[in-house]
């Protein structure tokens, strides 16, 4: 380092911390001195916090009043390359700076020295006896696959005292060790053999490392059929990366996705890589940062904010089913992960790699561009052919009030039952019914803390708000005229689908998949490799089985309401449906068999229904840009919504007005505003929600002007304002 970037003892130092402030403070240098971007510890009022040295001091002020740096932390300080990300992103999404400090600072204990620790694992012993305590301790640590955990961590996941595992501890069932905090990962081994290649992946394999070897930065869209072996060729760009000494990072869009990715990675270099994702214990998460940072993690499989960690040579990001809406971040920092992940390879000179069957029409439209390279693989791997693809007009379905699977649909099912194939039934709908409605008066339950409808989940025998999670146990009587009996579930979810899939088709074996009938990440991801090794006869499931889920004996899809996304105010009404009907019947016929998708709809004849069926997606592409930039509208415009919110209604409705009327910094550039309107769920969780959406076009300072326009508000009371910079979702 040079001598710019070391601050003697006593020199002032700009530290930013983690404390919602406007700015960063001074203090000075402590004993020894510090790097800039070292990890420390300040005094702010009585507490200690965390921080990072983020320049030299501004001073202006009495220096005998400036207090020191408590401490340096023993963890690698944060690179130049981090904190201009860093500040990039803030400046993007208007957001404050110690939130994006929070953001990259995500692990427990980075202020602890290194030390011995006690952890826990498996044992090979028998408990004498069992209890419902110690069996929930057992299981936990059977989900988390040899996992260690902290005492402390282990009995809250059980929901257990820690004398509980001790006494497992005692009879052997439980192994107590002395561990070393923070031990590097294996090494991963990238000369191991991978699997046999075919012509177009081989290909496409030399193309992205002919890229890799330039070591500069770049972008390339890899798009392929469902089932034609994207991850085996991205998988050989992580082993370029890692001949090269560079870290990589492959970012998925669902946690249940990751058991049967890492089993692919163990396979194909030796050992398992680093993850990171809500489902990790605090201690594995702790020892994630810590070892990216010293470059002791080779690869790292995450969620979104894996994005954050602090790499220290970071050459690789694979974006998996990189049009996967969760990769947008809806509350506290609103990023898109996708956006964000090329924004930090191009800081770090690092590859990017977007793979998809169906991609966003972002990314397609920057391939059309030329600003990202495209790699097309267009046959499925092995044995296994694209599905075939079929609508069931529902128009001439002959069905019983109250059912939902047609005739045309149970016959196909039937089929597969007696050749001992799996069928999937979709619906993108959790819980029962959508709607209770009383017959006596009309009424429909609704959440009394949002502008939702409850959703009956019988399964749990409560109702469900899934804005803001309230429940509440169903009633006999409705809340409305107090009249018992009368309360009727109306349309179908997944849990009444499967009601009657069981009336239907009395011998199946039915499975369902929906993230919220599973207690844990791990508890998804067994069901999951049951269904894979033939544990079903009919999987009925939402969203989450679209997610690159392999079902080798599944050679049926039917898709029950293929039109249940196609209308709404959504600009991506249309692509999203289309993704995601193409997604979910490409999980038929993965393995030798030959694999059929049925679409249950009312418009056979809507442009993105024949789209799906016709398979022609370049056609579906050029129309929906055309519609587009015909709009003005993402990605050939800029948009950004704005909303506001209150207990009270009347004083967010006067802000939003006052806004409107004076937009000038807006109109500077062009840009449009509509509303204030009622935010289409306009109360969640108590709070009255009014929003505004700005219109741009392509090339707008729209941060800018945004951020002159907000600037003279002075939000009174518990009113709060969020700005969503390309907003995904315009609830």
């Amino acid at each position: 380092m040079s001598a710019q970037e070391y601050f003697d003892q006593g020199e002032l130092v700009a530290v930013l911390t983690t404390q919602p402030l406007d700015r960063a403070l001074d203090y000075k240098a402590p004993e020894g001195g510090c790097f800039l971007g070292a990890f420390v510890e300040v005094p702010l009022g009585p507490r200690k916090v965390l921080g990072v040295v983020w320049g030299p001091g501004q001073g202006g002020f009495d220096l005998g009043k400036a207090r020191s740096v408590i401490r340096v932390l023993e963890v690698a300080p944060m690179r130049e390359e981090m904190r201009l990300f860093l500040g990039k992103v803030a400046d993007y999404t208007l957001t404050p700076m110690p939130a994006m400090l929070r953001l990259a600072t995500r692990a427990p204990g980075l202020g602890d020295p290194p030390s011995m620790r006690k952890v826990y694992r498996m044992g090979t012993g028998q408990p004498d006896r069992m209890t419902d305590a110690r069996t929930r301790v057992l299981e936990v640590l059977r989900d988390y696959g040899g996992l260690a955990f902290t005492l402390k961590e282990l009995a809250e996941q059980a929901g257990v005292t820690p004398s509980v595992v001790k006494g497992l501890v005692k009879q052997g069932a439980v192994r107590e060790e002395d561990s070393p905090r923070d031990l590097p990962y294996p090494h991963l081994d990238p000369d191991l053999p991978g699997k046999d290649l075919t012509e177009d992946q081989g290909a496409a394999v030399e193309r992205l490392h002919a890229g890799q070897r330039t070591g500069d930065y770049g972008t390339t869209l890899l798009k392929g059929v469902t089932g034609s072996g994207k991850t085996e060729v991205y998988l050989e760009a992580v082993a370029e990366t890692l001949r090269m000494g560079r870290q990589a990072l492959v970012l998925l869009p669902e946690i249940a996705l990751t058991a049967e990715f890492l089993m692919r990675v163990e396979e194909r270099f030796g050992a398992r890589p680093a993850e990171w994702h809500s489902g990790a214990t605090m201690t594995e998460r702790r020892r994630v940062w810590r070892m990216v940072g010293q470059g002791d993690a080779q690869l790292v499989v995450g969620a979104r904010s894996a994005l954050f960690l602090p790499f220290r040579n970071l050459g690789l990001v694979v974006v998996d089913e990189e049009h996967d809406t969760s990769y947008k971040q809806e509350d506290g920092v609103h990023y898109s992960a996708r956006d964000m992940a090329v924004l930090r390879s191009s800081i770090c000179g690092a590859r990017v790699i977007l793979a998809s069957a169906t991609p966003s029409l972002e990314s397609w439209a920057n391939a059309e561009a030329g600003k990202y390279e495209r790699l097309d693989l267009t046959a499925r791997f092995g044995a296994a052919v694209l599905p075939e693809m079929k609508s069931i007009d529902m128009r001439a379905e002959q069905l019983q009030p109250g059912t939902w699977i047609s005739p045309s649909l149970r016959q196909a099912v039937r089929q597969r039952i007696e050749r001992g194939e799996q069928s999937l039934l979709f619906i993108n709908r959790r819980g029962y019914a959508p709607v209770t409605l009383c017959r006596a008066c009309g009424a429909q339950i609704a959440c009394d803390h949002c502008d939702a409808r409850m959703v009956e989940h019988r399964f749990l025998k409560r109702l469900m708000c899934h804005q803001c999670g309230e429940t509440k146990p169903m009633p006999e009587a409705c809340p409305s005229c107090g009249v018992e009996g009368k309360l009727a579930p109306v349309g179908p979810g997944i849990e009444r689908l499967a009601e009657e899939a069981e009336a239907t088709f009395p011998d199946a074996k039915i499975a369902m998949l929906s993230s919220d009938l599973f207690g844990s990440a791990r508890a998804l991801k067994a069901k999951i490799e049951e269904i894979a090794k033939g544990d079903a006869d009919i999987v009925i499931g939402t969203q989450l089985v679209a997610k690159g889920h392999n079902f080798p004996k599944l050679t049926l899809v039917g898709v029950i309401d293929a039109d249940l996304s196609l209308h709404g105010a959504d600009l991506r009404a249309a692509e999203r449906t289309f993704q995601l009907m193409r997604q979910v019947a490409g999980r038929a016929g993965r393995a030798d068999k030959p694999g059929q998708a049925l679409l249950q709809t009312f418009q056979p004849e809507h442009p993105v229904i024949r789209a799906i069926l016709s398979g022609d997606e370049e056609g579906f592409w050029r129309a929906e840009a055309a519609g587009r930039q015909a709009a003005g509208v993402p990605p050939y415009g800029r948009m950004a919504g704005i909303v506001l919110s209150g207990p009270e209604v009347g004083p967010v409705f006067d802000i939003g007005n006052a806004m409107a009327r004076n937009d000038g910094a807006l109109r500077e550039i062009g840009a449009q505003v509509f509303g204030p309107a009622p935010a289409p769920i306009a109360r969640i969780r108590g709070r009255h929600r009014v929003r505004l959406l700005v219109k741009a076009p392509k090339g707008a300072p729209v941060q800018d002007a945004i951020a002159r326009w907000i600037a003279p508000l002075r939000l009174k009371g518990d009113i709060r304002l969020t700005v969503d910079i390309d907003p995904q979702s315009f609830y």
